[in-house]
């Protein structure tokens, strides 16, 4: 998987989405994504193989570009043969996975007279039980996922930019103004850090690192740190500006914090990091991602630069050395790329998909 010929992966399918940033979900056979075109919104599902177009749903809503292209930023959740996504705007569908069918539909900002972020609303759906779990609201909001009629929500300030997290039976969302820890069953919050942010981006993912901490992490807080959570009470670990995700989220394996430090932008000043998860001190740091992201999977990192350059190396505290490098996308590469039976899919902010074959390599 990890070596490829120097011209890189074989291309195997390409398609064309529409603007955003949203990243593909591959189940079951089927790679699912999202983008907009001429202010429509479109939510595409794809023979994951062969990139035969197996179903699309489109609705209206603003591309928005706010210093950047806009579109969509939220990735669709797969779960019990039903497909989950949610604009930027707040509209959120529920369809079939198999021959997309709108199952149902409603716009959740709209319902809730919630505030809609500065750059829309950017995390995905986290199915807990009956429950899909969302960014909405100050600190979140939960719908049935069989019917979409709201169980609880919080209050009506703008939400952070994050996907929910699991963390024992609560869920921890990332606010405008911080981390808060809630409760999935009713919503009350269970606790709270206050982790101010320019302009209110907090949009990386925490990471659970152990049964009572989490690492957290924001460009536009200049800064990240280890939290130990006991009951209502937060105590900082370490903290220190060594690894500030903007975009991104940062992965944890074997005691080591992998991630993407600093700012993508007009002019991204950003490179790759691997941090000490016991005191925070930097390991390595490989200047040639800037504002990109990663993913690891078989001990491999797979990094896609802001400039569409991926890249595959073996997980080391001592250093980022490529096994393999190559160019395969143009453009702004914001996105994650995804690995998924020996296939990588990556995009770019116009919309161009690629899926690439690194089964037999």
């Amino acid at each position: 998987m990890a070596k490829w010929p120097a011209e890189g992966p074989r291309q195997l399918w390409k398609a064309s989405v529409g603007l955003g940033f949203s990243s593909i979900t591959v189940s079951h056979g089927r790679a699912y994504t999202m983008g907009n075109q001429n202010d429509i919104d479109t939510v595409f599902c794809f023979d994951a193989e062969t990139g035969a177009l197996v179903w699309k749903q489109s609705y209206p809503c603003p591309t928005d570009p706010h210093y950047y292209e806009g579109g969509p930023s939220a990735t669709p959740t797969i779960e019990g043969g039903r497909v989950f996504a949610l604009s930027k705007k707040g509209d959120l569908n529920c369809y079939a996975a198999d021959d997309g069918k709108v199952v149902w539909s409603k716009n959740l900002a709209q319902e809730l007279g919630v505030g809609i972020p500065i750059w829309g609303f950017a995390g995905s759906a986290l199915v807990e039980n009956h429950l899909l779990l969302l960014s909405v609201g100050g600190y979140g909001t939960a719908v049935d996922k069989s019917s979409g009629k709201v169980r609880w929500t919080t209050d009506t300030n703008a939400a952070g930019y994050s996907t929910p997290v699991l963390f024992k039976k609560s869920a921890i969302m990332m606010t405008k103004d911080g981390v808060d820890g809630v409760s999935f069953s009713d919503g009350h919050l269970l606790w709270q850090y206050i982790w101010k942010t320019d302009y209110g981006v907090n949009a990386a993912d925490p990471v659970l690192v152990s049964p009572d901490k989490i690492f957290i992490s924001s460009a536009a807080a200049h800064a990240d740190a280890l939290l130990q959570i006991a009951g209502k009470n937060v105590r900082v670990v370490w903290k220190n500006e060594n690894l500030r995700n903007q975009l991104n989220s940062t992965v944890l394996v074997d005691g080591f914090l992998y991630g993407v430090d600093g700012t993508a932008g007009p002019s991204p000043s950003a490179s790759l990091k691997c941090l000490a998860l016991q005191d925070g001190t930097v390991k390595w740091t490989f200047p040639d991602i800037g504002g990109g992201s990663l993913m690891v999977a078989d001990h491999k990192i797979i990094a896609l630069s802001d400039k569409g350059e991926l890249f595959a190396a073996e997980v080391s505290p001592e250093s980022f050395t490529p096994l393999s490098r190559a160019q395969v996308l143009g453009g702004k590469c914001w996105t994650v790329p995804v690995l998924a039976n020996g296939r990588i899919y990556c995009r770019n902010a116009k919309g161009d998909l690629v899926c690439l074959d690194v089964k037999q390599n």
